[in-house]
């Protein structure tokens, strides 16, 4: 269930909003000043937050800054003020979106879902990279790079590697690592796996750094923070 964040003092805007959105399913608090929206806003995790221009003890603009400063919250601006002016200065202040008011409800669950599919496409584009320390995999594309060098890895070399960054802080036994990376029908010893890791190692570490993948005796590996 989405955690929507409404900041509204007009009691009966706000009331209709809410019923409409806990109709849809949708989790619902709702702040009727600037500052208590705002504490609401910083001190729990939403999913989006949907902002008056006018409030009172503190505006929108104001409130929707400071939200910035701190959090990402994606926020779409709600205001019966609809000049370009304005417009732009809700934008400019962090807003994801702007919707003047008087605003059909099938209008504001359309921009309220353009928002979280933003949201979604964003953190499937952050799933696709894996990132530890100064190496960055990028598993569409199939590459490595270090410090924003490009590594030459080798099929096994690679799909090693993302064994590793995937499992990070998680010791991996050799025969997990055989398995997952060569295959369970394959014919070849563990010790394969060291000899892979040597040579992972040697494309990946630098003289006199830690080394990114750590020998557990007797068990495996691990890339540990």
């Amino acid at each position: 269930m989405k955690r929507v964040l409404l900041i509204e003092d007009e009691k009966n805007m706000a009331r209709f909003i809410e019923l409409e959105l806990r109709h849809e399913s949708f989790f619902v608090a709702v702040a009727d000043e600037g500052r208590t929206g705002l504490d609401l806003a910083l001190k729990e995790e939403w999913d989006l937050i949907l902002l008056d221009l006018m409030l009172p003890e503190m505006d929108g603009m104001e409130v929707c800054r400071k939200i910035r400063e701190r959090k990402k919250t994606p926020i779409i601006m709600l205001t019966a003020r609809d000049s370009v002016d304005d417009r732009v200065s809700g934008l400019d202040s962090g807003a994801d979106d702007y919707i003047p008011k008087p605003f059909a409800i099938e209008e504001l669950l359309a921009r309220m879902r353009v928002v979280f599919r933003r949201q979604e496409e964003q953190t499937d584009a952050l799933r696709a990279k894996l990132v530890f320390r100064e190496l960055t995999v990028d598993l569409e594309a199939r590459t490595v790079a270090k410090g924003g060098q490009s590594l030459e890895l080798t099929k096994r070399e690679y799909d090693l590697l993302v064994m590793f960054m995937k499992n990070i802080n998680r010791v991996l036994p050799r025969d997990v690592l055989l398995d997952t990376v060569w295959g369970y029908e394959s014919a070849v010893e563990t010790n394969v796996v060291d000899v892979y890791v040597r040579y992972l190692r040697n494309k990946i570490d630098a003289p006199e750094e830690r080394s990114y993948i750590q020998s557990v005796r007797g068990i495996g590996y691990v890339m540990r923070k």
